[in-house]
This record gives structure tokens, C-alpha cells and sequence, in this order.
């Protein structure tokens, strides 16, 4: 386990018009984990960011959820990471991908943004590529030009239901994450989503 903060960041848009939209998967995420640990985010607004600080299996985390709009992710994740000395090591990014389909989410250790603008964002401003993510399959609407009505609308109760059971399977392995035991973490999400 890290003796080190470990930052649980999730992506999404603020504000309620879209609280439960799909491209606030992340965000969904960081609330469960808040709720299951009790504790509450708190704006920071220096940080340009909603912040708690509480303990995950015995270990010392960080919950995150920007401020800004997904597009500027990354001034606020940078503002954080400085702020509180966090090794990149020890960053977990949680976000809505649209290749994946609703009930299926993947945990990865680095690679490209895929086009997702708030990694795009977190990329520019980090720079650096190498942390671990968490990629919350939304579906895809098929065409290209609806992507941003699909991941700006809100899922369908099935699909919605199928998104919650996966981010409670994602819940349960985060002990396993932040003991570094990240091929057992795979190993059990993959092969319940």
C-alpha cells in the first residue's frame, strides 16, 4: 500500500442541467465513493475544484471532481496535483468512454486520449500520459455527428442501470488499486463487467 495521498479524480460537467448526463460518468464514480466513505466535496474555488480528503481502505485519498467544464479538466487537475504534492504514480482518473458499452468498465494504465476532450485537456496540462484510468462505458449512438446530443443526454434507465452496477463492481476493487495490486483489480473487474 502507499504511504503516499493517492487522488481519485472523476470527469464531468458541473452543474444539475448535467448531473446525470452520460459524459458525468466520472463523476457519478467520485460520489459513490464519497458516499460509501461518508464524507462530503467541498469547492475549492483556488483549486477550481471539489475536494475531500478521507481514507480508502486504510489508505490516505483524495477525492476530486473539477470545477470546470470537462474541456478545461486539466487546469484544475494540475492545480490539485501541485497543491498536494501528489506523485503521478498515485492518480486515478475515472471518465465516460464511448467504446465501451453501458455495464462495461475497464481499468488501464496509460495510453492515448481516444478523443476525449477532457483527457485531451488533463494531456495539455499535466504532461504527462501515464496514470491509471478508468474508462465507464456509455455506448456509442452509431454516427458520429451525434456524439455530443449522446454523451451530453441522459442514459436510458437500463443503460443507467447497467452504468451503476458497473461503477459498484469498480468500487470494490479500488482497495486492490491503492495496494498496487493492479493486475488482481483488472483481473476481478474485467471479468465481472
Amino acid at each position: 500500500m502507499t504511504q503516499d495521498l493517492f487522488l481519485i479524480a472523476g470527469l464531468g460537467n458541473p452543474g444539475s442541467k448535467y448531473a446525470k448526463t452520460r459524459h458525468n460518468a466520472g463523476f457519478w464514480f467520485i460520489d459513490l465513493l464519497a458516499a460509501t466513505a461518508g464524507v462530503s466535496l467541498r469547492e475549492q474555488a483556488k483549486l477550481r475544484a471539489y475536494v475531500v480528503r478521507c481514507s480508502i481502505a486504510g489508505q490516505d485519498c483524495l477525492l476530486m471532481q473539477p470545477s470546470t467544464f470537462m474541456n478545461e479538466s486539466g487546469s484544475a487537475l494540475r492545480s490539485v496535483i501541485d497543491y498536494y504534492k501528489v506523485k503521478p504514480a498515485n492518480i486515478l482518473i475515472a471518465y465516460d468512454e464511448l467504446d465501451l458499452e453501458p455495464g462495461d468498465t475497464r481499468l488501464k494504465k496509460g495510453g492515448g486520449h481516444g478523443g476525449h476532450n477532457g483527457l485531451r485537456d488533463i494531456f495539455r496540462h499535466v504532461g504527462q500520459q501515464d496514470f491509471l484510468r478508468l474508462r465507464i462505458g456509455i455506448g456509442h449512438p452509431g454516427e458520429r455527428d451525434r456524439v455530443t446530443p449522446w454523451v451530453l443526454g441522459r442514459p436510458t434507465l437500463n443503460q443507467e442501470i447497467e452504468m451503476l452496477r458497473s461503477l459498484d463492481m469498480a468500487e470494490k476493487v479500488v482497495p486492490a488499486i491503492l495496494e498496487g495490486r493492479l493486475n488482481d483489480a483488472m483481473k476481478e473487474l474485467h471479468t465481472q463487467s
